[in-house]
């Protein structure tokens, strides 16, 4: 008769062996055995590197090709930062969103307020500095309106320079792969910005940089927010930037982020007049969260889906081709927190390898 085992080479691959024992009769029907062996191992076996028949292993191909899909996408990028960061008399919230910024590689926004009361070179040094400042090489700034507290702005652009661009055109745009990022001055009365409206330097040049990345996923961000529910209406609703909102809607931009208001707010995708597009609407984010301290909030606005204001923390960005994900991390491991994920209005078809 004949019995077949299957053994461990040294590579760990399965081997069959054939031993033979003494046939005394049937000598055809042995070799009819032989045959329909072969055949079956034949199918349910594949030659190995060195020969060996070796097992095959169920759902193998699938694992192969979750490996080469997730070697096609590449890496994404982050985008990590909050507004209303650091004053010396009240620098501990400050020095703890530091720490995650520390600890969260990417590219960093400040979103405006960065050194109060007054933004003076002596606060930018010894507040905003000693803090966030230790990432500066890094971050991309955007003026709040405690910058223009002294000398119209004059120390926050000697403290960044040329990286935060001039006193003239205080507004620029980066890429971070496929992803179009501007940053907005959105103090439009502030001396030298000239207004938000249509037709102002600002705005101009805003369409035309939309322009010129029309197929790109965008995310802007500045110090004040189109809506939010803080308390007063007059500080958390600012209508003045409606024409650069209708600007990047237009373009189909994917989430504008602001600061202002000292609290965490998410809105639903909506358009610039405040209704809710699922389908083509911009998603803002307000996270005035640095450190500065907290505002209480009033009643929600329409479209506002998440609200928080007793915890500092940073919101995080992280940009694939075609999506984009978002996460509130907070200064305490218990604390408030808020994620999600969206898709880039622009992704081109077949981007996708989820």
């Amino acid at each position: 008769m004949l019995r077949f085992t299957a053994r461990k080479d040294g590579t760990g691959d399965e081997i069959v062996d054939l031993k033979q024992r003494r046939v005394r009769n049937g000598g055809a029907g042995f070799s009819m055995v032989v045959l329909l062996f072969l055949a079956t191992a034949a199918a349910a076996c594949s030659v190995g590197p060195e020969g060996h028949a070796v097992a095959s292993r169920p759902g193998e191909a699938k694992h192969e090709e979750a490996k080469k899909k997730a070697k096609e996408e590449p890496k994404p990028f982050v985008l990590v930062g909050a507004g209303d960061i650091a004053a010396c008399s009240v620098l501990a919230g400050a020095e703890a969103t530091a720490k995650l910024i520390e600890q969260t590689p990417g590219t960093v926004f400040a979103a405006g307020d960065l050194a109060y009361e007054r933004g003076t070179a002596a606060e930018f040094r010894d507040c905003y500095g000693t803090t966030w400042g230790r990432f500066k090489e890094r971050t991309k700034p955007t003026l709040g309106n405690h910058e223009y507290n002294s000398g119209g702005g004059a120390a926050y652009f000697a403290y960044w320079g040329a990286q935060a661009g001039t006193p003239e055109k205080s507004y620029y745009s980066f890429d971070l792969g496929n992803w179009h990022v501007i940053a907005l001055n959105t103090n439009c009365v502030a001396a030298g910005v000239g207004g938000c409206g249509i037709g102002s330097p600002q705005e101009k040049w805003l369409k035309q940089d939309l322009a010129d990345h029309a197929n790109s996923c965008i995310v802007a961000y500045g110090h004040h927010a189109l809506y939010s529910s803080g308390v007063f209406r007059s500080h958390a609703v600012h209508p003045e930037l409606r024409d650069l909102w209708r600007d990047l809607y237009e373009a189909h931009a994917d989430l504008v982020l602001a600061g202002h208001e000292h609290s965490y707010e998410r809105f639903a995708a909506q358009d610039p007049d405040g209704n809710a597009d699922v389908k083509n609407g911009i998603r803002e984010i307000v996270v005035g969260t640095g450190g500065r301290s907290h505002d209480p909030l009033g009643t929600a606005l329409p479209n506002s889906e998440v609200r928080n204001f007793d915890t500092y923390g940073v919101l995080k960005l992280t940009l694939w081709r075609d999506r984009y994900q978002w996460e509130f991390i907070p200064v305490n491991a218990d604390g408030f927190r808020d994620s999600g994920e969206g898709a880039c209005h622009n992704a081109k078809p077949g981007l996708s390898t989820k």
